[in-house]
């Protein structure tokens, strides 16, 4: 009995030391730190628990509006695929070509109502949203946290990075934002998604940065945060923020087959894109004039380098700047402007962020070894920024634009010359040939087509022709003629 007691007052004894010093059995102490982050000082069992995102949430909602947005859309033909169930949920990749979900009576037109969320910037009105939120708009409302209601106007677009900056009328005093610094996130860090998903106004997810970098394959500068924090349709547009309340994100894409997996354009970009918007409405972006791909790791042994890092240069355009400076197909760059080009997907974003003009060091590697070449940036042809349709052939029943390195890897084809297939009228001579959306041309009877204005005057030049004129067509992986008899 008296060993017993003994072993109980021990016990006892015990527990008051473990509580004094902060420990025992498994309990820690919660300490706040100056982030808002609660964390154990236990150092076996740490957890990172934000306290409260109430604060938070608060401080910012001011600042993230709703965008509502009406567009006159026309449906083009039938049996044309939906893709509205793609990848990237509201972010269809081919909505350049078709601008809307398919459906109704062909040829019909109707008026097609979004929305999406925005930033406020400035306290006279500019906002920042996505390019896909506002592009080819008839009317834009802006609607505030406090339930007021603006008319908005499109200020600059950027179709590249999905960027658009919008102003509204008659606002003078707005709560900006404070845009942070999306190099300093980390994974792992703690983030909150504010916006409208599904109308639903004013809606607060949160998460933790899942990776950065990543290319989805939206476009030639993808450089994505990945997020868990809820992000769905109508989120777009809108702020990830830290726990700081800075912006650090702007909410773009899903991934509609996945749970937990959103992406946000780094702060960092849109702020670079956005001064431009402000200014003259678009975007002007440096130019290498080269034609790159990944380094495998037996390209690597090929060329003689230690790792896989750096852009191969498969094409070189002639005249170009890289021409003039000296860059040869074959080369590796593996440095821009004393810059470490990681992979081919880095070195675009480098060279679009460059200034027109500006004369800059690449390193190379060539023939085993590393050589240095200067080479003067020049500026990417608008057409190349954002591919226009062109007109419409009423005799043919088509309407084509210019075929980019963009538009080639979303259809799956391979670059070069040519046209796309953007409409087609239904019974038209060319539904009639077999033409869809999304074919390439190729060749106008037997003779290769350049870009839009090259495949009209080669279509001009048939307005005679009692023949049908001869299509080389690519569809994804095959090629194939068609014939089109013009009315």
């Amino acid at each position: 009995m008296k060993n017993m007691w003994s072993a109980k007052r021990l016990v006892v004894a015990l527990v008051v030391a473990g509580l004094l010093l902060g420990g025992g059995y498994g309990m820690s102490r919660a300490v706040k730190s100056s982030d808002g982050i609660v964390s154990s000082a236990s150092g076996t069992a740490t957890s990172m628990i934000p306290a409260n995102f109430n604060e938070l949430a608060e401080r910012v909602r001011d600042g993230v509006v709703n965008v509502q947005v009406t567009k006159t859309v026309k449906n083009v033909a039938r049996g044309m695929p939906d893709f509205s169930g793609g990848p990237f949920g509201d972010r269809n990749p081919f909505e350049e070509f078709f601008g809307h979900r398919f459906g109704g009576k062909p040829g019909s037109r109707f008026e097609q109502k979004g929305q999406g969320s925005g930033v406020v910037v400035s306290r006279d009105g500019y906002i920042l949203t996505n390019n896909h939120v506002v592009e080819d708009a008839d009317q834009i409302k802006v609607k505030l946290a406090n339930g007021s209601e603006y008319t908005a106007k499109v200020v600059g677009r950027d179709p590249k990075t999905d960027v658009a900056l919008i102003k509204v009328d008659g606002a003078s005093s707005l709560t900006p934002l404070t845009l942070g610094n999306s190099d300093d996130l980390k994974v792992g860090n703690w983030v909150v998604a504010i916006g409208s998903p599904f109308g639903l106004e004013q809606t607060v997810t949160a998460g933790i940065v899942s990776g950065k970098g990543r290319v989805i394959g939206s476009g030639p500068y993808d450089n994505f945060i990945q997020t868990d924090a809820s992000i769905n349709p109508g989120n777009s547009g809108g702020p990830l923020v830290n726990l700081k309340g800075e912006v650090v994100g702007i909410n773009t894409a899903i991934l509609a087959s996945g749970q937990g997996i959103g992406f946000a354009i780094p702060i960092n970009m849109a702020k670079e894109v956005v001064v431009q918007l402000k200014d003259k409405g678009s975007v002007t972006r440096g130019w290498l004039g080269v034609g790159i791909q990944e380094v495998t790791p037996q390209l690597a042994q090929a060329f003689g380098i230690k790792d896989k890092k750096g852009a191969l240069v498969s094409q070189v355009v002639e005249g170009g700047p890289a021409d003039k400076g000296g860059i040869e197909q074959g080369d590796v760059i593996v440095t821009f402007d004393g810059k470490e080009v990681a992979d081919a997907q880095e070195l675009p974003r480098l060279v679009a962020s460059t200034p027109v003009g500006k004369s800059v060091t690449l390193k190379v590697a060539r023939n085993g070894g590393f050589i240095d070449r200067t080479v003067k940036i020049g500026q990417m042809e608008q057409e190349k920024v954002a591919a226009a349709a062109g007109p419409s052939h009423k005799s043919l029943g088509i309407a084509v634009q210019n075929l980019t390195p963009d538009v080639a890897k979303e259809l799956g084809v391979q670059g070069g010359t040519g046209v796309v297939v953007a409409e087609v009228e239904p019974g038209s001579p060319a539904s009639e040939a077999g033409l869809q959306p999304g074919d390439v041309i190729r060749q106008v009877n037997r003779v290769p087509v350049k870009d839009v204005q090259d495949f009209s005057q080669k279509v001009e030049k048939t307005k005679d022709q009692k023949d049908a004129i001869v299509f080389l067509l690519q569809r994804r992986g095959s090629t194939l003629f068609a014939a089109v008899t013009p009315k």
